[in-house]
């Protein structure tokens, strides 16, 4: 397990999964066997988000060019006007995101200037902490896209919130639903000594069974290979001719449980191992890693247009902080505050969102001043996205953004 588990000794299922019925490569996923049900189509309106960790360069992603301050503050780092890709007058792209380009010009990409929160962490592991609870500076033991799971879905149907990783992060950590957490496709499975996979495999059905403490056991080992056949199906059922670039980012993966009717309403990647940590030597890393993310979005949007899914799924992509204002010596920047957030979608009505921060105006360690409490974006996407009750999820009223056609 990973630190996610209730604090006490008493047998539960989530314990129990967590103790003794691990799979390859995920900790933590299963709930009964009715995991292994389908039932996902169209009109279900779906959320995937995508985490930038280790802090991405917010200003070297939505680049400010109108602004002289920018230029001054970095005169090595800061990217000249004619190399960006031009949103207006006064913002252009990074280079490398021809795809995200391309959805900006057709009218599908939000940007979310000045994202933050009050008396901002520094520490990548505390502020992914409060981005994954959406409760800064607070204990909050359930992820927000957990408690969104448990509003949506009081009932914790089977395969409804899906992590695509090496281990299930805080954010989708419900009271209700166990997620699904895998990372390969084809290694997902039931982790066993070969001598006893044929044992495990033949799986007695608990249905038939008196015993009741025999048969809840039973029933989740049954989950347990019915989950992992199910995913191992929907990956080698999917066929795309969708370029999604160097680095898929797991929504290749997410594309095949959608294109196989799984009944996930929400699906959580990330960019992972702090790639966006750029201290030193910034510029060209930073454009690879950029050009890396916007390829597997723009494949995304397209695989999703390809599977006639196009109208039914939103993307949000987010940081934990952004990074200090002035370039540090290393030409390189280092932990900041406010950023952009970005949103994508067929649905979306693309444009700036939230007021954009002042470059004039920097707090006390040359940080950008938030100007978008970034709930306000997570509240957009469970209410006028996905139909939830915000304030239940987030445990406060947040005003929600205009965001969606």
């Amino acid at each position: 397990m990973t630190g996610h588990q209730n604090c006490n000794h008493k047998l539960t299922r989530r314990g129990l999964i967590g103790a003794g019925l691990g799979m390859a490569g995920a900790p933590l996923m299963f709930a009964p066997s009715a995991l292994a049900q389908q039932g996902g189509g169209k009109g279900q309106r779906i959320l995937v988000i995508l985490e930038l960790s280790g802090g991405n360069d917010g200003l070297n992603t939505v680049v400010p060019y109108g602004d002289d301050a920018y230029y001054r503050l970095r005169p090595q780092i800061g990217i000249k006007q004619a190399r960006l890709r031009k949103l207006d007058d006064h913002f252009g792209l990074n280079p490398g995101m021809v795809g995200m380009e391309k959805l900006w010009k057709d009218g599908k990409l939000a940007v979310v200037h000045g994202c933050g929160y009050d008396n901002p962490s520094f520490s990548h592991f505390t502020s992914m902490a409060y981005w994954h609870t959406a409760a800064p500076n607070s204990g909050e033991q359930y992820g927000w896209v957990g408690r969104l799971a448990d509003t949506m879905a009081p009932s914790s149907p089977a395969n409804f919130l899906i992590n695509i990783g090496t281990s299930q992060s805080l954010a989708v950590r419900a009271h209700r639903h166990v997620p699904v957490v895998f990372n390969n496709p084809e290694n997902f499975q039931r982790e066993a000594f070969y001598e006893e996979k044929d044992a495990l495999a033949a799986v007695s059905d608990p249905g038939k069974i008196p015993n009741a403490s025999r048969r809840y056991l039973l029933d989740i080992a049954k989950s347990a290979n019915d989950a992992s056949a199910l995913v191992r199906k929907a990956w080698s059922d999917y066929r795309s001719p969708i370029d999604y670039g160097i680095a898929d980012l797991g929504l290749r993966r997410v594309a095949a449980m959608i294109n196989a009717g799984l009944p996930a309403r929400l699906y959580y990647t990330s960019y992972a191992n702090n790639a966006f940590d750029t201290h030193v030597v910034q510029n060209d890393l930073h454009g690879r890693l950029l050009t890396y993310t916007s390829d597997a979005v723009s494949g995304f949007m397209q695989d999703m247009e390809r599977l006639g899914r196009a109208d039914d799924v939103t993307v949000m992509i987010f940081s934990e902080f952004g990074r200090r204002v002035p370039e540090n010596t290393s030409l390189g920047t280092d932990h900041g505050a406010a950023n952009n957030m970005f949103v994508v979608g067929k649905r979306v009505k693309g444009g700036h969102y939230g007021d954009v921060p002042s470059l004039a105006k920097l707090d006390a360690g040359d940080n950008l001043r938030f100007t978008t409490d970034f709930r306000r974006v997570y509240a957009t996407m469970a209410e006028t996205w996905l139909g939830a009750n915000a304030s239940t999820v987030l445990n406060e009223k947040f005003n929600t953004f205009g965001m969606f056609a």
